[in-house]
């Protein structure tokens, strides 16, 4: 059977083994099965919500920048942040919410996304559209690599990225907790030469995961997962999105500094 390291698509996959049965009790009637054109349609409505709040954010940030309001919109970015890591967990580990807790994810994201961007526009003007322009551009790249068979997904693939990724977000954990102590950690926040290289590995690897998200749901739509699981689906591609657009915003930006 197919894994990733994707903790909300091991979920996913769970889902599944659960679901089904021997291949001939597998129900016929496609409408109530996950679907990769239904998983589309719903990444795509939950983009659009993400765009949504964050454009209102971000008109709310730069209107607050304008009158010397810096911290206008800091407490949305903590309610985007922390609201969607509890909507986030609340997913993972009841994917039959989804329908209803993914387009609350991404409005949640959408809040902090927007207030974020907009303090990365004021300093460095036209990063958010070339963010954007790469985050897509890398969807994509990405996308046309899987189907035309560039990347293979198998087994070493999925544990070179989960244990790269697990130590990402370790690093990441262990600088936010070491930053409530005034310590700043190397290479997150540096824009040298091994800074920049760092948010570059980083990068990389957020791209991956689109990979193993692609790989997954394809396999999971081929078996007939509830339908519901297009929500779910959709939901974990907007993770790794949200991910790597934070990170070309990151890494952007110690271009531009540096």
């Amino acid at each position: 059977m197919f894994r990733s390291s994707n903790p909300a698509l091991k979920t996913l996959e769970q889902t599944a083994q659960i679901s089904l049965g021997p291949r001939d009790e597998l129900v016929v009637d496609r409408s109530q099965v996950m679907t990769i054109d239904g998983t589309v349609n719903k990444t795509g409505l939950l983009l659009l919500i993400a765009i949504a709040t964050a454009a209102w954010t971000w008109q709310k940030a730069m209107t607050g920048f304008a009158m010397g309001d810096a911290a206008a919109t800091t407490p949305l970015i903590w309610v985007g942040l922390i609201g969607g890591f509890i909507v986030a967990l609340a997913t993972i580990f009841k994917p039959e919410w989804s329908p209803i807790t993914a387009p609350l994810y991404a409005a949640l994201e959408g809040l902090a996304m927007g207030a974020i961007s907009a303090m990365f526009e004021l300093k460095f003007p036209g990063i958010v559209v070339s963010a954007v322009g790469a985050t897509f551009a890398t969807l994509g790249a990405m996308l046309l690599a899987y189907k035309t068979g560039l990347i293979k997904v198998n087994d070493t693939f999925r544990k070179v990225i989960f244990y790269a990724t697990g130590g990402i977000m370790l690093y990441y954990l262990l600088a936010m907790v070491l930053g409530f102590f005034g310590v700043q950690v190397p290479l997150i926040h540096e824009s040298g030469p091994l800074g920049i290289a760092f948010s570059l590995f980083v990068v990389v690897i957020a791209a991956m995961n689109l990979a193993l998200d692609f790989d997954f749901i394809e396999k999971a739509s081929a078996q007939g997962a509830p339908k519901y699981m297009e929500w779910f689906g959709a939901f974990t591609l907007l993770m790794t999105l949200v991910w790597l657009y934070l990170e070309m915003l990151r890494l952007l930006a110690k271009l531009r500094d540096e």
